[in-house]
């Protein structure tokens, strides 16, 4: 991809999403992989027959993608780029359908993201065994 087409996209995921850093993005879709091949594991299929995740599973995924990648930093991490609750998720995902990056099923919504977990407790101390 030019950088020319990686900035027309950027721009794109900008007026939809707001102020979110790319990481953010890049993370997202890093961690939708990472939940869908989990799902798959899980259920015993094939990664390549694809598997839907819900807004609610995908959030819970990307919990526990940034606390893999980034340990205690997770939330730090998540914070600087803007991520402050799921409803945050949600929106960057959105973004991402509407520029045509992913697909969504009829039945998705942004709601599907609202409070599914709370932050602090997510990325406390205590939630990621550090006491």
């Amino acid at each position: 991809m030019s950088v020319q087409t990686t900035d027309i996209i950027w721009s794109k995921l900008r007026s939809h999403a707001g102020a979110y850093s790319l990481e953010a993005f890049a993370f997202v879709q890093e961690g939708l992989r990472f939940t869908v091949e989990e799902a798959a594991e899980r259920e015993a299929l094939e990664p390549s027959e694809g598997r839907h995740v819900s807004g609610q599973e995908l959030c819970l995924g990307l919990r526990e993608h940034a606390v893999r990648e980034y340990g205690q930093l997770a939330r730090t991490v998540l914070n600087s780029w803007g991520v402050r609750r799921t409803d945050d998720f949600g929106r960057i995902v959105f973004a991402l359908v509407e520029t045509g990056i992913l697909r969504k099923s009829d039945d998705d919504s942004l709601g599907d993201f609202a409070s599914v977990f709370d932050f602090d407790e997510a990325f406390g101390s205590t939630a990621m065994g550090l006491c």
